[in-house]
């Protein structure tokens, strides 16, 4: 773990309400059924715990292990050109959820909290939820302005379509 700090308050606030939303901050909230069962459950959750899903959108991923955990620092480059660094705030591995969440250090475009959880509803359906908040930290993230959180948005519906792909072969229960 490097000595960066948070950029933000509270830290580590998704883990109980993927809706939580601090005054001054952006909400987004993405879901994105990914298919029926307890293997595309395990299936996703293997590829969002062990940044397999990340990779697969074409992202650069510099993690401190191999998996996600509480206190490992990753850095994400996006175009191979914005790097954007986050340490692991929290992780879930329960029957039905698994996933974590990170939050911005020093030097990441954006500041806030972003978590990536699937989740088997009580019918079997697996589904992807991508939820953050943020505000623009970087003066080319606020002269995006909406641009940038419209970029955020896509980013989070492709990480849907990426590892719906990725549990594509298995069959439905």
């Amino acid at each position: 773990m490097s000595s960066a700090t948070f950029t933000y308050e509270p830290v580590g606030a998704t883990r109980d309400d993927l809706t939580f939303c601090p005054p001054g901050f952006h909400p987004m909230l993405v879901r994105t059924r990914l298919g029926e069962g307890q293997e595309v459950f395990q299936r996703a959750a293997e590829a969002v715990l062990t940044w397999e899903m990340h990779r697969a959108l074409g992202v650069g991923i510099d993690a401190g292990a191999d998996r996600a955990a509480p206190g490992t620092d990753v850095t994400v480059t996006l175009a191979g050109v914005i790097r954007a660094p986050c340490r692991i705030i929290w992780t879930a591995e329960e029957h039905r959820r698994a996933g974590w969440a990170y939050g911005t250090l020093e030097g990441h475009p954006e500041c806030g909290e972003e978590a990536f959880v699937v989740d088997r509803t009580g019918d079997g359906t697996v589904w992807l939820t991508v939820a953050a908040f943020s505000k623009a930290a970087k003066w080319y993230a606020r002269a995006g302005g909406p641009a940038t959180r419209g970029l955020q948005h896509a980013y989070a519906r492709r990480c849907g379509v990426v590892l719906r792909k990725l549990c594509g072969n298995l069959p439905e229960a």
